[in-house]
């Protein structure tokens, strides 16, 4: 079994579609973007200072996040480059590179 990683880009994409459909926590994003604590630390205040994710109030005290207009902007930007970029498992023969 190979092992898969994610660059940094996908890990953006991933957070950003976890806060898209609904207010949530932090962790929830964090679990739904299958991210440890350390990595998600990374990158999350990055969108939230940049307005990618915004703060929500939680009714029932403390804050929830969702994905602001800009951040849905760049889901679709990146959903567009990760559709043009081909999957290694569907390449059939190497892509030269000059």
């Amino acid at each position: 079994m190979t092992r898969s990683y994610r660059n940094s880009w996908k890990i953006i994409l991933d957070i950003l579609r976890s806060g898209c459909a609904e207010a949530v926590k932090k962790t929830h994003i964090m679990y739904r973007a299958n991210l440890n604590h350390v990595s998600f630390n990374r990158c999350f205040p990055v969108l939230v200072e940049q307005g990618y994710i915004v703060e929500v109030g939680d009714p029932e005290g403390g804050t929830l996040y969702r994905t602001s207009e800009k951040g849905m902007a760049l889901i679709k930007a990146l959903s567009e480059v990760e559709r043009k970029i081909p999957r290694k498992d569907r390449l059939q023969k190497p892509i030269p590179l000059c």
